[in-house]
């Protein structure tokens, strides 16, 4: 069984149930410690192979998931493998992309999407979420209704 991440790592994250993941830019050097067990990259562009098996959600630079649907089963997969994984996710600078990735998280574990955002900028980074329409995208994310059931409990 794998164990979560150390509690000195750079860009951890504690969603309300206390599972952990780590948020980061993939611009930045790779931190040091354990490795992720699972990689969720949000990127335009297919991202570069990693030692650790990982999902692409295609998301442009400031905007939003190209396919909602994709995008949360990826996410409850993510949330899934929490309880007992290193997960990371990352974008080009670990802020916008990943922000608003971590906050659609927080609404799968149960945060209102109403407050996700200032859950994330409070216990992630006080610049997560860059604009207006990522915010407006979490404030009115539904991962029920991207699936044929609510399984991500």
């Amino acid at each position: 069984m794998t164990t979560g991440w150390d509690d000195r790592i750079p860009g951890l994250f504690e969603l309300p149930s206390g599972r952990r993941v780590r948020g980061r830019g993939l611009r930045d050097p790779m931190p040091g410690g354990s490795a992720p067990t699972f990689g969720v990259y949000l990127v335009g562009r297919r991202p570069p192979e990693f030692d650790w098996e990982m999902r692409w959600i295609r998301w442009l630079d400031f905007w939003l998931p190209s396919d909602h649907a994709a995008a949360t089963a990826v996410l409850r997969e993510a949330w899934k493998r929490s309880a007992d994984g290193r997960i990371e996710f990352a974008c080009g600078g670990g802020k916008g992309r990943t922000g608003t990735a971590l906050a659609m998280l927080a609404v799968i574990d149960g945060i209102p999407a109403a407050d996700a955002v200032a859950y994330v900028r409070a216990h992630y980074s006080p610049h997560a979420v860059e604009t207006p329409w990522q915010r407006r995208y979490v404030e009115r994310y539904r991962p029920w209704q991207a699936a044929t059931c609510r399984d991500h409990r």
